[in-house]
């Protein structure tokens, strides 16, 4: 073999691995996320990738905490999605974005089991005529925490967002290896053109 092909091998196999680490790593920057939460008898969802961009039907999975599972669909044009709970069970909650990606959420059986209690009460508790003027303290203290729950949604959802909204270390030298990738490319194209 010649000298030129030997280094025109190396360069070709040095070229190939960068480019082979490069595309393992970035795959992270499009993570994507679903968050869940209990009102009632309903468990609303939101799903997006990490730089914003909402999972528009994606397929979601609803399985109970023995890996049955209970029910399917699919998020809508805001990268949402609602059932009614099936099962007073952990339910783990799997969203099957684009190329692969998965992301999953459990609600735990304790928060079912919390709203649940809150929508047998409403059932049976809830006043035909005029709204009772004397509230227990229980029942306010109820009031309150469901009024907090409402007020506190968006905040969690943020706080949630937040965590992956900035590039870790993988996703930049995953990045740096595309660009080394790409000017290793350039570069041997143009070499190859001055040889001819």
């Amino acid at each position: 073999m010649k000298k030129g092909h030997n280094t025109r091998f190396s360069f070709i196999i040095l070229l190939t691995a960068i480019i082979l680490i490069g595309s393992h790593v970035p795959a992270k920057a499009h993570k994507v996320m679903i968050f869940a939460w209990v009102e009632g008898d309903t468990v609303f969802t939101e799903s997006k990738f990490s730089g914003g961009k909402k999972a528009i039907h994606a397929p979601v999975e609803i399985f109970d905490k023995d890996g049955k599972k209970l029910l399917e669909g699919k998020t809508d044009n805001e990268g949402e999605f609602s059932f009614k709970i099936p099962k007073v069970t952990d339910l783990r909650i799997v969203l099957n974005a684009a190329m692969g990606h998965k992301a999953e959420w459990t609600v735990p059986e304790s928060e079912i089991r919390e709203a649940g209690a809150i929508v047998e009460k409403k059932s049976t508790a809830e006043p035909s005529g005029p709204i009772a003027v004397g509230l227990s303290k229980k029942e306010v203290q109820k009031i309150v925490e469901d009024s907090l729950d409402k007020k506190l949604r968006p905040i969690i959802r943020m706080i949630t967002e937040s965590r992956n909204t900035k590039p870790s270390l993988t996703e930049i030298i995953g990045g740096i290896g595309y660009i080394f990738g790409l000017m290793g490319v350039a570069l041997y194209f143009k070499n190859r053109g001055k040889k001819r």
